[in-house]
């Protein structure tokens, strides 16, 4: 009878870990879907700004000023965003990894396992 105890509690246990692994992954898409939809507002904006100055421009050098400016600011933002969805995706990973280490402590350090 306790072979069935101890199966069903790890069982148990292994699908609490798995549903809060889930969840965590969940809730960080959605922080990956805000966070692209904010950037991708912003963008947007910045280029509207930058071609209503461009339509007021009226010599090529002051156009490639505001051409160089533009590029700058726009790799520099695009750059920002790319090292924060970085940032996302590996607390991602570490949060829906937590549960399952707690689950199953044996496979997150598999040198215990080992017989000498």
């Amino acid at each position: 009878m306790q072979f069935f105890d101890d199966t069903n509690r790890f069982g148990k246990e292994a699908v609490d870990g798995a549903m809060k692994s889930v969840s965590a992954v969940t809730k960080g898409f959605q922080q990956i879907a805000v966070e692209a939809g904010d950037y991708t507002k912003r963008s947007y904006e910045q280029s509207a700004q930058h071609f209503e100055k461009l339509a007021q421009v009226r010599t090529l050098d002051k156009v490639i000023e505001l051409q160089s400016d533009y590029a700058k600011t726009a790799y520099e933002a695009w750059l920002s965003q790319a090292t924060r969805m970085g940032e996302i995706f590996s607390d991602i990973a570490k949060e829906s990894y937590k549960p399952l280490e707690a689950a199953f402590p044996n496979v997150a350090r598999p040198d215990l396992n080992r017989t000498v």
